[in-house]
């Protein structure tokens, strides 16, 4: 039996090789996508399942992650969800490129930090080919894009990360912002970073940068970009750090 089924109006695609590629073409709420990611890692550490990538969007909500601090949901316009993954608070919502990885950290290495500098790559690696420059950078997860139009020392974000890690299989994931509507950021403290003089740090999108590629074409970098990216066996540093 399918380990995991996505709800009605959705795709999948299964492409021949170990890992399961599926793709929604329209938004799934967030009760929806846990329930399934939990499922499929229980599958996957079965041995019933394969690995799984999963390209989705989410209906406007916020996500807490386990250091999330409660003085940072400013304005709570969307509904908040407390979640397992590392990090703060984020937004998810139409026009952003959510990213679920489901895959086996004991095939690859256990290295969860190395998994993390390696899903930071493959951002960067894809972000390359709309010739955006992403950039990592020490105390502030994710990947950043230089703004010096923006004013002195301003950086974007524009890719969150946040992943949890079960019987060494991970789940959740990554965002990318693609076209998002960047004001339903203003309801919280992104990720705890604040947009001060002392710390000139937003949030960004390949929109916001100028740049128009739809959902599938980012999908279509995604796929192209991942291999040597983050399936191959885990080193165990950032090779863009």
């Amino acid at each position: 039996m399918p380990a995991l089924l996505p709800p009605p109006n959705q795709t999948i695609q299964t492409p021949a090789g170990p890992v399961e590629w599926i793709i929604s073409d329209a938004p799934v709420a967030y009760e929806t996508a846990l329930a399934a990611m939990e499922a499929r890692v229980a599958e996957i550490h079965a041995g019933r399942a394969r690995e799984a990538i999963w390209l989705l969007e989410h209906p406007p909500l916020y996500t807490a992650g386990t250091s999330a601090k409660p003085a940072d949901l400013l304005d709570p316009q969307f509904p908040v969800f407390a979640t397992g993954r590392g990090g703060q608070y984020t937004y998810h919502g139409p026009g952003q490129r959510v990213v679920y990885l489901m895959l086996d950290l004991t095939r690859r290495g256990r290295d969860v930090r190395a998994f993390v500098c390696r899903m930071e790559d493959w951002v960067i690696a894809s972000l390359a080919r709309f010739n955006v420059t992403g950039a990592i950078r020490d105390g502030r997860v994710g990947v950043w894009v230089e703004r010096p139009d923006q004013g002195p020392g301003r950086e974007d974000k524009i890719a969150a990360i946040g992943v949890r890690v079960r019987h060494w299989i991970t789940f959740h994931g990554l965002s990318l912002n693609v076209d998002p509507n960047l004001d339903h950021y203003g309801g919280i403290v992104a990720c705890g970073i604040q947009n001060t003089e002392a710390e000139p740090f937003g949030v960004t999108s390949l929109a916001d940068l100028g740049l128009t590629p739809t959902l599938p074409e980012v999908d279509l970098i995604l796929r192209d970009t991942v291999e040597a990216a983050l399936l191959d066996r885990l080193g165990t540093s950032c090779a863009t750090s």
